[in-house]
């Protein structure tokens, strides 16, 4: 039988935590005070949580840990891209473990929550229980180019890709990265707001293969896609502020940490053999390939997915401490 999510619940918890840099994160927690402690990190960057994100794990197994990172969803100041890196991000989500004092937690995220937990681990391994991850990304120009360019994804949606780019002038038709980077972050608002809706509807309409006719009228958190774009072209346009391939040739620092991997077999965001490649260096990892999800986390096989995978992570940690 295909698993849903578990029951809504709501946050015994909600705080906004000051980090420094006049950053203030939304900080809250649900479920189990003393189960297993998982952070669940959002995409983007600048993506924000969803109540739903609590609703993969069971509350009576876990304690459940969500954020929203530097300049997004309800965080202090948002959108705001100052002081916001990737290094800035780590030493968040380690000042929140201290904060919460926990020892090891488990560690779990999509997409650019991936890209953010494998960073995260390689720098603190010996605080991490296991890894929990859905479509994989790791910050690599290939990725970026794939997204962006055209001759990537815009093969498989051209009339989506023509409307990305229809106001771009022909000459910087080459870069739209560059170009919408520079839309976002101009002064004028009204210009960076369209900007952060097209952005944010190519994203939308690559992800889902269960949503069809996806349209500017489902844009419809102005702050939520102003976020979401002027933060992750930011990241984008500096590599996520990380060499390349630093996951992968940083790997076997965390390679034998338990980790389950979802990707479905058709993500258009995140490529499959990117996931692949991932799980060829990481020893104590399994990939489960969906067989008919895309990338959002919220398709039906994808749901399946993670609730059985938090339910095995927690059988397991549970059986390693008997």
């Amino acid at each position: 039988m295909s698993r849903t999510l578990f029951p809504k619940i709501t946050s015994y918890k909600q705080e906004w935590f000051d980090v420094g840099d006049d950053h203030q994160l939304y900080l809250e927690q649900s479920g189990n005070l003393d189960g297993i402690p998982v952070l669940y990190l959002h995409g983007g960057p600048g993506g924000g949580t969803s109540e739903n994100h609590r609703r993969y794990f069971d509350p009576n197994l876990y304690r459940i840990i969500l954020f929203d990172q530097r300049g997004c969803g309800q965080s202090k100041p948002a959108p705001s891209i100052n002081d916001n890196n990737t290094q800035a991000l780590v030493n968040d989500i380690e000042k929140i473990r201290e904060y919460l004092k926990i020892d090891k937690w488990l560690i779990s995220g999509g997409s650019w929550g991936t890209t953010l937990a494998m960073i995260y681990g390689i720098a603190h391994p010996g605080k991490i229980l296991g890894f929990i991850l859905r479509g994989i990304f790791l910050g690599t120009q290939a990725e970026y180019d794939w997204l962006y360019r055209p001759e990537g994804a815009q093969r498989f949606f051209p009339e989506y890709y023509d409307e990305f780019i229809e106001h771009i002038t022909e000459d910087e038709q080459c870069n739209p990265l560059a170009y919408y980077h520079k839309q976002l972050h101009s002064e004028n608002e009204i210009a960076a707001i369209s900007a952060s809706k097209d952005w944010y509807l190519w994203e939308l309409r690559l992800s889902s293969l269960e949503h069809h006719h996806i349209g500017m009228l489902q844009v419809e958190d102005a702050h939520q896609a102003l976020c979401m774009a002027k933060i992750s072209s930011h990241y984008f346009i500096q590599n996520a502020f990380i060499p390349e391939n630093f996951i992968l040739d940083n790997l076997d620092k965390i390679k034998e940490i338990p980790a389950i991997l979802i990707h479905g077999r058709y993500d258009m965001v995140c490529q499959l053999y990117i996931a692949q490649k991932v799980a060829e260096q990481w020893d104590n990892a399994h990939l489960h390939i969906l067989p008919c999800a895309g990338h959002s986390g919220f398709e039906r096989q994808t749901i399946d997915a993670f609730c059985k995978a938090t339910d095995t992570m927690a059988e397991f940690l549970n059986e390693k401490t008997k």
